[in-house]
């Protein structure tokens, strides 16, 4: 189903300009040989490029690639497993963000399946409700999921440095917050440089800064422009990227200034950096063990550590059968690929994680294109 000009005009709030941007971006990449593919690494651009129908506008001079930029999907099958075991646990109250409630294993349990037969589990908004809750439950051990790229991981610290100076005893926490350059350097590394340009992640670079990208920029002489998320932000991005692209100038520039920084934010990296540490290696949905990609709390913060007391048990069967999640969170395929999508996978009866989570992009394909695009 593709989306007519003027239904992405009525959505905006400068229709005028943005199809001036449209109609800038398809004369300028006029007479290409073929298209320019061009990864967003965020779930976020995935659904605005859906949503406003971007993406169909801008065909066929662009493709776009979707990256692995939604945390909920490539929490792999041996973290997922974790979390559903912990939350069987008698006594516990189990929190974690909302998106990953609905994310079902491979036998199809789920935590909100879990918690329609009485486990307690909560769906917290921000990491700090877990310290209130273990605050008012002084008696119950309270563990608090955690989960996110870089955009979240400054609450989790904040939350463990709170619960230290005020010796909560009954709060666990158990990271699984990732890193954005150490798998877009996974990817890059492994099935080589299969896009053109990268759209880079606005929220997530608020908090790292452009610098971080460099290095990636240059060993695999890719342009980056970093994006904010409206229709107006993204056609700028893309049209600058694009000229990048043609001029073959491999570096990292910001055109989302009012949220992004080259240095990053410094006092929430500072943060990170007291009370994380990289993992030598950590599990992703899709990817396999991706190298120096995860966080775990430092020693000095290990009894606050939930993986103390809670062993993560490898997987052998990552995936239900025939889900393509992993491959679509790579960007070498997408949700229509997959023989599951809008079929027996829909937001009702989510087979893989890339159709639950508010940031997938099997979810966004479905609703707001179809299932039988």
């Amino acid at each position: 189903m593709k989306s007519s000009l003027s239904s992405i005009f009525k959505l905006t709030k400068d229709p005028q300009l943005v199809k001036a941007l449209i109609t800038k971006i398809k004369q300028f990449l006029s007479g290409i040989e073929r298209p320019l593919k061009i990864m967003e690494f965020c779930g976020g651009h995935t659904h605005s490029l859906l949503k406003f129908g971007l993406d169909e506008a801008l065909k066929p001079e662009i493709e776009f690639l979707h990256g692995p930029g939604c945390p909920v999907c490539v929490l792999s099958h041996e973290r997922l497993n974790l979390a559903l075991r912990i939350a069987q646990e008698k006594e516990i109250i189990f929190t974690t963000y909302g998106d990953l409630m609905r994310v079902p294993n491979s036998e199809g349990i789920s935590l909100l399946s879990l918690r329609a037969k009485g486990k307690d589990i909560r769906m917290v908004s921000n990491a700090m409700e877990a310290l209130s809750l273990a605050k008012e439950n002084p008696k119950r051990l309270v563990i608090f999921f955690a989960l996110g790229f870089e955009t979240t991981t400054p609450q989790t610290a904040f939350l463990l440095e709170r619960a230290r100076a005020e010796n909560i005893t009954n709060l666990k926490i158990i990271s699984n917050h990732i890193l954005t350059t150490s798998v877009l350097e996974y990817l890059l590394s492994k099935y080589g440089v299969y896009m053109d340009g990268i759209l880079g992640p606005g929220h997530v670079s608020a908090v790292i800064g452009a610098s971080s990208y460099e290095g990636i920029a240059q060993k695999f002489d890719l342009p980056i422009v970093i994006s904010g998320f409206d229709p107006l932000d993204i056609l700028l991005a893309v049209k600058l990227l694009c000229k990048k692209i043609l001029r073959k100038e491999k570096e990292v520039y910001i055109a989302y200034k009012r949220a992004v920084t080259f240095e990053g934010n410094l006092k929430a990296k500072e943060l990170i950096q007291k009370v994380f540490k990289v993992r030598e290696t950590f599990p992703w949905r899709g990817l396999g063990e991706v190298p120096y990609s995860g966080l775990s709390i430092k020693e000095k913060y290990e009894e606050l550590d939930g993986e103390k007391i809670f062993e993560s048990i490898p997987e052998n069967r990552e995936v239900s059968k025939g889900c393509l999640c992993g491959t679509i969170l790579q960007g070498r395929a997408e949700p229509k690929d997959c023989k599951l999508f809008g079929k027996v996978c829909t937001p009702s009866t989510p087979i893989g994680p890339c159709m639950v989570s508010s940031e997938g992009a099997c979810l966004a394909y479905f609703k707001y294109k179809g299932p039988l695009y």
